[in-house]
């Protein structure tokens, strides 16, 4: 008979932990509308989300009697990188419906997004975030993706290259190519440099590509890209 070593090392530990994840708002129930608004803002740009846990809130619909295709919406999401793992805050039936999926109950203050702005800085939002710094000129093709934070590029963005980050960009040198702020929602995000000449640049889903001019004060001089309402702003800097 084996006897239990008293003590023998634990192979196991159970812990809290606090993880980040996607909060989807999901405003329809109507899946095939969400995949065009999917495929609008995600299908020409790779590197938003890289397996990214995500919670269904259904908040917007838990008064009406909508119910959700959770299997199409994980098929959905998983085509974009991003793993449906809960939700929260539907009614009976949608969590209901949730459950029968693989789903997990989320309470409400987790998986928390803010419904107040943040206060703006002179710079623009400012919140402890990870930065990366690139020194290097990034050539066609190529593509820079700042996860969770800003990204600070002190050489060229060429033509046909890309830039995203989920805060801000700062490019010190001629942008030249694809810049994309804000890649997960954030309207507070801008884009910065000392050459403006994009063929694209996009804040929180707003794009604008070279088919609209810049303004002859902007191009080729150091100016700043910010979002006011859906519209993209073009500021000089000097």
């Amino acid at each position: 008979m084996a006897v239990a070593q008293v003590n023998a090392p634990a192979i196991f530990d159970l812990k809290s932990a606090s993880l980040s994840v996607v909060a989807l708002l999901l405003q329809t129930h109507h899946l095939d509308d969400l995949a065009c608004e999917f495929a609008r803002r995600f299908d020409a740009y790779s590197g938003f989300f890289n397996n990214d846990p995500v919670v269904v809130d259904l908040a917007a619909l838990a008064n009406t009697p909508a119910s959700i295709d959770f299997k199409a919406l994980i098929e959905l999401l998983r085509h974009y990188k991003m793993q449906l793992v809960g939700a929260r805050a539907g009614n009976k039936l949608q969590m209901q419906a949730a459950r029968s999926a693989g789903l997990v109950d989320v309470p409400v203050d987790l998986a928390r997004t803010s419904d107040s702005p943040a206060t703006p800085s002179p710079f623009g939002a400012s919140t402890a975030s990870p930065t990366m710094v690139l020194h290097r000129p990034l050539r066609s093709g190529q593509q820079v993706y700042a996860r969770g934070g800003d990204l600070v590029i002190l050489a060229a963005v060429n033509f046909g290259a890309e830039v995203i980050a989920d805060g801000h960009i700062h490019v010190y040198a001629p942008l030249r190519g694809k810049a994309i702020a804000g890649a997960k929602g954030n309207v507070e995000a801008r884009i910065f440099s000392t050459c403006m000449e994009p063929e694209l640049v996009a804040i929180a889903g707003t794009y604008r590509t070279t088919e609209t001019p810049l303004q002859p004060e902007i191009v080729g001089k150091p100016a700043q890209i910010r979002l006011e309402g859906e519209r993209l702003i073009f500021e000089a800097l000097i």
